[in-house]
């Protein structure tokens, strides 16, 4: 009893060294307790065989440490094959006071206490080392993955191929140089902030990036420095940056009594400015969001001034027509300017002159008008006041009324009639003519009798070589809208999984 007492007296204080070295590391008690136990364990395996089951435990009361044999009951001992056998003992065999036991538990036999030497020391060192860093490594993963689309403050460790390691007080996070701005040199000591792109472990432990260039570094920089985008009462809408060179941020409220731009800006500037200097200069335009996309766009493309917009819902495109002298800026340099505001608002931009729209304009009313001579059989004056009147397809005109087309001043019943009848009879050959040369560029029956298409898109998907059912089925909804850009998602995905039904019947 007197030695077993000593034991406990000598071993108590490896629960305060666990709290110590827990304390320390930032992970808890239990962690360390474990990675000693299973560095004991280790060492007492070193002792009485590596090929025993042999486990260590630490009480966590007074510090006694044991270290015990483990052996499974089984029933028959002797069918198993004999590298089994080792860990486990037979039911029969089993000692008198450990009769109660049963199949599957464990005869646990306690061995002798250890007499570290030397190398068991350095063993049980390195395993307890390694546990903790692994416990470290966990922490650090917890602490940081919750972070992610946050701004951390950190200090440049070291430059790896201009790559930045930053120390970020609990872990180290890595900034690649492609994510930094342009221009942007940081040196061993500097300190630096980032946005949280991802944290993700692997062998190495966690690893966490960073990044500069990322848009929500630029909405988290706003949110930092204007309170009504921290509370809410701002929104940002949408950022496109060019990082290091000029950026466009949209920002809406609706609280009337405030200005969301104003706000952004800040008393002469000061807000805004506070964000310009963090990113080293960064040109950053804010721009009032509004759900009238012509508005949008006119106001994303300041500063320059726009005379007025044509948009195109189909094709999701907007041409803006500027005066003469405001192109270049509307433009911006190397096309910047059209470019954030194109990526801001989600829909591509053309940039016209007053004059060039005018040219345009001009030409599409001739030849359109040429079209109307030749297809309607009609002199000049009929064709230019079909254009005039707003007609820009054969299509329109054979689907009017004979009523609404005599409304057009200098136009009869009769005249009108004939106009109708002239377009539906060339649809109707154009029609004829389209499908025998599908016929003949060899286009299946499916696609020809599908009621999904008109002729000319037919005549659309031969010309990208798309002319039988299985060619049709190995597109994606995506593909088949850009060949035909006048049909929406929804339409697409039908007609893809329509064409698709015969593979699963087989």
């Amino acid at each position: 009893m007197e030695n077993k007492e000593t034991v406990v007296s000598n071993n108590f204080d490896i629960i305060d060294v666990a709290k110590s070295i827990a304390k320390e590391k930032g992970i808890t008690s239990e962690e360390v307790l474990e990675a000693m136990e299973t560095a004991i364990a280790k060492a007492g395996r070193t002792k009485y065989g590596h090929e025993l089951d042999i486990r260590a435990h630490v009480n966590r009361d007074n510090g006694y440490i044991g270290l015990f044999r483990y052996q499974e009951v089984v029933k028959d001992l002797e069918n198993l094959p004999s590298e089994e056998r080792i860990n486990k003992i037979n039911l029969k065999d089993l000692p008198q006071d450990n009769q109660n036991l049963k199949e599957g538990e464990f005869l646990i036999d306690e061995l002798p206490p250890l007499d570290f030497g030397r190398i068991a020391v350095q063993t049980a060192k390195q395993v307890i080392y390694q546990k903790v860093k692994e416990a470290e490594k966990v922490v650090q993963f917890n602490e940081f993955k919750d972070k992610i689309g946050e701004i951390v403050n950190g200090i440049v460790k070291r430059v790896e191929y201009g790559n930045l390691i930053v120390d970020l007080g609990k872990g180290e996070a890595i900034l690649r140089r492609e994510e930094l701005l342009n221009r942007e040199i940081f040196r061993r000591s500097d300190r630096i902030r980032a946005y949280i792109t991802e944290v993700k472990y692997d062998l190495k432990g966690p690893q966490i990036f960073l990044s500069r260039a990322h848009n929500n570094f630029l909405v988290q920089l706003f949110q930092q420095e204007v309170p009504e985008i921290y509370d809410g009462i701002i929104e940002v809408k949408s950022v496109a940056r060019d990082p290091g060179s000029r950026a466009k941020i949209a920002v809406f409220t609706k609280e009337k009594s405030i200005d969301p731009v104003g706000a952004c800006v800040g008393m002469r500037g000061s807000r805004v400015q506070a964000v310009v200097n963090e990113l080293q200069g960064e040109k950053i335009d804010i721009v009032l969001w509004s759900e009238d996309i012509a508005t949008f766009v006119v106001n994303a493309l300041g500063p320059a001034e726009v005379d007025k917009v044509i948009i195109e819902e189909d094709l999701k495109k907007i041409d803006v027509i500027v005066p003469d002298e405001q192109l270049s800026l509307a433009i911006g340099r190397k096309g910047q300017n059209v470019r954030l505001a194109s990526s801001l608002s989600g829909w591509s931009i053309d940039i016209l002159t007053t004059s060039q729209e005018s040219e345009r304009r001009s030409e599409e009313f001739k030849n359109l008008s040429q079209k109307f001579i030749e297809v309607l059989d009609v002199d000049e004056v009929i064709a230019h006041l079909l254009v005039t009147e707003g007609f820009s397809s054969i299509g329109e005109i054979s689907m009017v009324t004979a009523s609404d087309l005599a409304s057009i001043e200098g136009f009869d019943d009769e005249l009108s009639t004939e106009l109708i009848n002239r377009a539906k009879n060339h649809l109707e050959k154009e029609k004829v003519d389209n499908l025998n040369i599908l016929k003949k560029e060899g286009m299946d029956d499916y696609l020809l009798s599908s009621d999904f298409f008109t002729t000319g898109q037919l005549m659309t998907l031969k010309n990208n070589n798309i002319k039988t059912r299985d060619q049709l089925a190995d597109l994606s909804s995506f593909e088949l809208m850009e060949f035909l850009n006048d049909i929406d998602n929804k339409r697409a995905d039908e007609v893809i999984l329509e064409s698709r039904k015969h593979w699963f019947e087989k």
